[in-house]
């Protein structure tokens, strides 16, 4: 493991699994108002955010209410971007903070990333 990837690991608060999930979302402007609506898909997941590929770049500090379908249930979040880069050659990664989610939501994703390391890891027990 390369020092950045150890570095990384570190500063985190919450656990990411790789989950490839689509997910619609609306870009809001500075009252909360809808601009525009796209599909992209979820490339890892955390309790605290996800990391979100799309066609288009979004811009760092936008909030987003995404809507995502989570084995099989909906979640509705909302978002504020953290980062942006190119991640393929017409794609974009962006780093997603949750801002704000029920408690509903909380316990959907909670649930579903202790099914994914479940599933990643045989014999795991909580």
């Amino acid at each position: 493991m390369l020092k950045e990837e150890v570095d990384n690991l570190k500063r985190r608060k919450y656990w990411r699994e790789d989950s490839l999930n689509l997910i619609d979302y609306v870009i809001l402007d500075q009252d909360g108002n809808p601009i525009s609506r796209r599909m992209g898909r979820t490339l890892n997941v955390s309790e605290g955010g996800c990391l979100l590929e799309t066609h288009i770049p979004l811009e760092q500090g936008q909030t987003i209410r995404l809507t995502v379908a989570l084995d099989e249930e909906m979640v509705e979040l909302e978002g504020r971007v953290a980062h942006v880069r190119q991640c393929k050659e017409m794609g974009y990664c962006s780093g997603i903070e949750f801002l704000q989610m029920d408690p509903e939501g909380k316990r959907v994703i909670k649930k579903y990333i202790e099914a994914l390391k479940a599933s990643a890891t045989p014999g795991l027990q909580e």
